[in-house]
């Protein structure tokens, strides 16, 4: 019977139900703490339902709309689920560790990066980085889009696979020190704009991000909102994951993809997004997964052919 309900799924699709069920155990176990628990769990199972339902129906149907949002419904997981983390990290140490980091660069360094590199600012450098920090997601979709449009759906499933399994992999590594950044340490977080103020868009974009990292506007205390996803940078880990990809795959937005992803992993310390050694955790990250990825794709699919 359980053969039967998990044959049909992908990689892609077995890999949002692990984590579905590894972040409702940690919900159930610590729910003393983490007060969103119910409707957490319920999500996570929700999801795993309907995961499960369109993987059985995708193998069935020759309706194309089911395949397409069978393909690329991971896009939007990753986002929820990042999400969903808001209500879970804090809460289970119920304190940052931003002292720690800012310490270990200190030790490295000698200074703090984010403070030094503020005598490079420039509004065209600024406005440049902010353009190259807001693509991140934009970049796995570039991706995405040409594998899928030139027919190559062995490489675009392990793609797939890949963004979710790394982006997983990063939200891991949040649970054991979650901390908000320089942004808010080092720095006034309501000073960035005249800081660091760039040419057309980089505020509008500033504010973007800072949406999507779940800040209200005008708090008083902007820290206490933010999502806990400093250590590791994934923002280096999956920029590294997917320039090294690009380059396997041997796609025509690999140069693109390559200087754009550089800019951005430079931009995630100029900007005041993380600390230096988080990008070196990314970095150790990335690693992981470019080791990895591939060989538990290939167990699941002789699994599944098994």
């Amino acid at each position: 019977m359980l053969r039967r309900i998990i044959a049909p799924l992908d990689a892609h699709d077995i890999t949002v139900v692990v984590f579905a069920v590894f972040l409702s155990v940690i919900c159930l176990v610590f729910s003393y703490a983490i007060s969103e628990w119910p409707w957490l769990v319920g999500a996570n199972f929700l999801g795993t339902v309907l995961v499960v339902l369109l993987a059985h129906r995708s193998g069935r149907s020759f309706s194309r709309f089911v395949a397409v949002v069978h393909h690329w419904y991971p896009m939007a997981v990753i986002l929820l689920t990042f999400k969903a983390l808001y209500f879970v990290i804090f809460p289970l140490h119920g304190r940052d560790y931003d002292d720690l980091l800012i310490a270990i660069d200190r030790w490295i360094f000698g200074v703090d990066p984010t403070v030094w590199i503020a005598r490079f600012a420039h509004p065209l450098l600024t406005e440049i980085l902010q353009i190259a920090y807001a693509s991140f997601y934009f970049l796995f979709v570039i991706m995405g889009i040409e594998l899928y449009r030139n027919g190559r759906m062995k490489d675009f499933l392990f793609f797939v696979f890949l963004i979710l399994y790394g982006f997983y992999l990063s939200y891991v590594g949040y649970f054991f020190l979650p901390a908000v950044g320089p942004r808010f340490t080092l720095h006034d977080f309501y000073s960035t704009d005249a800081e660091l103020p760039g040419l057309l868009f980089a505020k509008v974009l500033r504010d973007f991000v800072n949406i999507g990292e779940s800040i209200p506007t005008d708090v008083s205390n902007p820290a206490a909102f933010t999502q806990r996803d400093v250590f590791p940078s994934g923002h280096t880990m999956m920029t590294l994951v997917m320039i090294y990809f690009v380059w396997r795959f041997r796609l025509k937005t690999k140069v693109f993809i390559t200087v754009v992803g550089s800019l951005l992993i430079v931009a995630t310390v100029y900007l005041r997004y993380h600390y230096v050694i988080d990008l070196a955790a990314g970095a150790l990250f990335a690693a992981l997964c470019i080791w990895s990825a591939p060989r538990v794709y290939r167990w699941w699919e002789r699994l599944k052919a098994a």
